[in-house]
Formats: C-alpha cells, sequence, structure tokens
C-alpha cells in the first residue's frame, strides 16, 4: 500500500474508533454482523460460532462498545431483572443479604436493581412504585411492616412474582426468614443457664419479628419457671436501633438499672447502642469475674464479632436466607406461564445458631 494511502486510513480508524456508537443496531451495521446475531452473542456468548465471537469480539474492541444490558433486558419478552427493596442498605445485615442475592442472580443470569426505603414508609411506597413501572422478572421485598402500604405491594404482587423477606405481611406471599421461635429460646436457654436470667430489651414495633422475638421470650421464661423482665422501649416506629438502645438505656441506667445483670437485645444494633450507653456509666461487660453486666443480640450482623468484647449472639443464616429468596422467586416466576399458582404458598423459617462470645 502507497505511504499516501496509509495516511489517508489513519484518520479514517480514529475516527471510527472515536465515534460513540448509541446502540446495538449502530454496532451491528458499522461491524458487518447482524443485529440477531449481535443480540444472540449478548445473551449468550457460547450459543454463537467461534468465529463469529471472534468477530464480534475484534468489533467490540475496535469500537469501544458496551451494550446496555439493562436496556437489553427491558425489551426481552421474558427480561431477566429482580427488584430487591430493603429497608435500609447501610445496616449491614441487609448488605450482606443484598450481596448474597446479587450473587446468586448473577449466577442465573439476572441483573438487580436494589432500592432502599431508609425506613421510611413514603419511600417505601416511592420504591414499589418504581418496580411497578419497570419491566422486571420478580421482586424480594424486605417489607418496613407496620407502615407498610399494603395496597402498594399487593399491586405489585398482581404483576410479578414476589417473595417477602425477613419480615412478612401476609399468608399469601411467599417468604424466607429466620424462626423467631427457635432462635430466641435457644439464647434465652443459654443465658438462663450460664448466668443469672436475662432482661430483654425490645425494640420498637416496626414489623412482626419485634412481637415474635418478645413473645419467645416470654414464652421461654415462663417455661423455664423464671420471672420475665422487658425493658421497653419508644413506641415510635424507629429503625435507628443503635440510637434506640443507647437512649433507652440511658433511662434505665439513669434510673433504676436492669433487673438482672444479663440483657438479651431484640437485635444486635439494639446490643450495640446499650453498650455504648453502659461503656460510659463505666460498666464492664462480659462473662469474667469482675465484669457488671452481661450482654447479648440476635441477627450475627458482619460487625458483632468485632466489637469490644465480642457479641454473643444468634446468627442467622445469610446465604440461606439470600438462596432460598432466589429459589422461590425463580419458582414463582417459571410458574407464571402454566397458569394461576395451585401449590401451597411456601413460607421457610430457618433455625439460627448460637454464637457464643466474650460479652455473655
Amino acid at each position: 500500500m502507497a505511504p499516501e494511502a496509509r495516511l489517508m486510513k489513519k484518520p479514517e480508524r480514529a475516527r471510527m474508533a472515536d465515534h460513540k456508537i448509541k446502540n446495538m443496531a449502530e454496532f451491528s451495521q458499522l461491524s458487518g454482523i447482524s443485529r440477531p446475531t449481535v443480540s444472540k452473542y449478548f445473551n449468550d456468548p457460547a450459543s454463537v460460532r467461534k468465529s463469529t465471537r471472534e468477530q464480534i469480539e475484534q468489533a467490540l474492541s475496535k469500537y469501544d462498545y458496551r451494550p446496555n444490558l439493562f436496556a437489553v433486558n427491558l425489551n426481552k419478552k421474558r427480561p431477566r431483572i429482580i427488584g430487591v427493596i430493603v429497608p435500609d442498605t447501610s445496616d449491614t445485615f441487609f448488605s450482606e443479604l443484598v450481596r448474597c442475592i446479587e450473587a446468586r442472580c448473577m449466577a442465573n443470569g439476572y441483573l438487580v436493581i436494589v432500592l432502599s426505603s431508609r425506613g421510611d414508609p413514603e419511600l417505601e411506597g416511592r420504591s414499589i412504585e418504581m418496580l411497578l413501572s419497570l419491566k422486571i422478572a420478580g421482586a424480594i421485598v424486605a417489607p418496613l411492616g407496620a407502615d407498610s402500604d399494603r395496597g402498594l405491594i399487593e399491586s405489585l404482587r398482581a404483576r410479578i412474582p414476589i417473595v417477602f423477606l425477613d419480615s412478612r405481611l401476609d399468608d399469601r406471599t411467599p417468604f424466607v426468614g429466620t424462626d423467631n421461635f427457635q432462635s430466641m429460646p435457644l439464647i434465652t436457654e443459654y443465658l438462663c443457664r450460664t448466668g443469672t436470667p436475662p432482661t430483654y430489651f425490645d425494640m420498637p414495633a416496626i414489623n412482626n419479628n419485634a412481637a415474635e422475638r418478645k413473645l419467645a421470650y416470654l414464652q421461654t421464661m415462663t417455661r423455664l419457671g423464671f420471672q420475665p423482665e422487658v425493658v421497653s422501649v419508644t413506641d415510635a416506629r424507629d429503625w435507628r436501633f443503635e440510637d434506640v438502645g443507647f437512649t433507652e438505656a440511658q433511662r434505665v441506667l439513669d434510673g433504676p438499672g436492669f433487673a438482672t445483670t444479663t440483657v438479651l437485645c431484640a437485635n444486635d444494633r439494639i446490643a450495640t447502642g446499650v453498650m455504648a450507653a453502659c461503656y460510659q456509666r463505666g460498666l464492664r461487660i462480659g462473662r469474667e469475674p469482675g465484669c457488671d453486666l452481661r450482654i447479648a443480640g440476635h441477627d450475627d450482623q458482619p460487625l458483632s464479632r468485632y466489637g469490644c468484647p465480642p457479641l454473643t449472639t444468634v446468627a442467622q443464616n445469610f446465604d440461606q436466607l439470600g438462596s432460598h429468596c432466589i429459589d422461590l422467586l425463580m419458582e414463582g416466576i417459571e410458574s407464571e406461564e402454566d397458569g394461576p399458582a395451585t401449590a401451597p404458598v411456601r413460607q421457610i423459617r430457618l433455625g439460627a445458631t448460637l454464637m457464643m462470645r466474650a460479652s455473655a
């Protein structure tokens, strides 16, 4: 090739490389590969011949094109997008659950949209409306509970398969959560065996977990022949559990103090606030001789093992919670084509594991 021709070709290649491809149709036209073949490649690269796959990948490199997979999915007859709504993505309990759900969805070829209600019923409503406006395959919802807009959730359930996570609103929707009537007796019995019977430090009445855990504690103490002792907290449906635990523990310590030298908190975040209040009062927490209080929680949040001292608690299995959610949702998605569901609604409650650490 003559030098002049080479000089003319270089700017042309540069212009082509610099050109911003807007969509898959334009990529197909520039690369000379049919649109159906390109679409087939993006759905499953192994589904096209090796030579075609190499040609597409060379064109992708040449034009620096990356498809909008979200838009691709929305255009499918059966979109491979899952919506997830949780009360708070900054809560390590829910962030760990989201991590597990995302991993399972990716393994199944699904994209995930994660929305947070931040403990606000209005924001939860907006999140549900967002999912209603999109073309998605299904949704996993960890509802706020008492303040949730049941009408909106019913509209979502009528549109797509959904699964409740952690807290349920009814018996007609698939649900995955921890069995509070197994987990609370497990840790209550342990605390009674190893020291003074526990005083129960309640949580705001935000969902059915709050009521179930308190009831499970009361039943266990009565069965064991001990007097139940309960620290009631604010009536406000407040998701700032650390603040609630800290403020209410200060109130107790400024008053008569705890009824026993063992405190069982409704969840780990409440326990974090209680421990902070006790530390400020100079109280020593732990099960060693000379300690003033034993404190335990529920959930085994990822940071609980790194507290000072590490928190005794009961562990919910994040991987199993996430996996069962995806399994139930996939069952719902796959059965949609078979007409109205006739099988009983599955509601899975998983057992927890006792985590004995230095705090109790």
